[in-house]
């Protein structure tokens, strides 16, 4: 009898040793001067396994969008009655910062992160590329939801550039030199700020979960 459950542990653990071996790497030499086969070949593991978790070289480093883009989905369409999209999606921000983890960007390994980001053309495409993604994800909830396509790619937009915000801002600051605690104390604040920010605007779009 096959046990699914220990294959799915199995695929996702070697998934995690590519990616973990790959950022180390990318982070030591830059991102543009590490190859697939240097990766694959670090990692113990064929060029094509490699491929097989990862279509795309950037992938390997901005590992976490599949994931980021499924909680975000599930955060809006799992919301519970009497609950507007902004307000899940704000609680959902609170939540990640809470716990420390590595999306709420206040965490004291981000300067490694962000160096690698910002020093490849490649990995920045793909990161506004994953941005639009994301705002694609949302703007077909809420159309579904509402049947409006103009005010639901609005307001997805809107949403996006607050969750990437969110996340540059705490970033940004410590890779300043700003102490990872103070900013993750103060980083309360600024989520609220973001969504007090699309909230007013687009006030309860597309509605209250019934």
């Amino acid at each position: 009898m096959v046990d699914h459950g220990l294959r799915e542990r199995k695929k996702r653990a070697t998934r995690q040793l590519i990616s973990n071996v790959a950022s180390g790497l990318f982070i030591e030499r830059g991102f543009d001067e590490v190859t697939v086969a240097e990766v694959a070949e670090a990692a113990g593991v064929s060029k094509m396994t490699v491929f097989n978790y990862f279509p795309r070289k950037e992938d390997l480093f901005l590992d976490r969008h599949a994931d980021r883009l499924a909680d975000l989905v599930s955060v809006v369409t799992s919301r519970p009655a009497g609950t507007s999209a902004v307000a899940a999606l704000r609680r959902h921000q609170h939540s990640l910062l809470a716990s420390g983890h590595p999306l709420s960007g206040a965490i004291a390994g981000g300067p490694g992160f962000w160096w690698v980001l910002k020093s490849s053309p490649a990995l920045m495409a793909r990161w506004y590329e994953q941005e639009r993604e994301i705002a694609d994800a949302l703007a077909e909830v809420f159309v579904a939801e509402t049947g409006d396509a103009f005010r639901s790619r609005m307001v997805a937009g809107l949403l996006t550039t607050a969750i990437t915000t969110i996340f540059t801002h705490a970033m940004s600051r410590i890779v300043a030199g700003d102490d990872a605690e103070v900013v993750r104390g103060e980083q309360v604040g600024f989520i609220d700020q973001a969504f007090d920010l699309v909230e007013h605007g687009v006030e309860e779009f597309p509605g209250v979960s019934g």
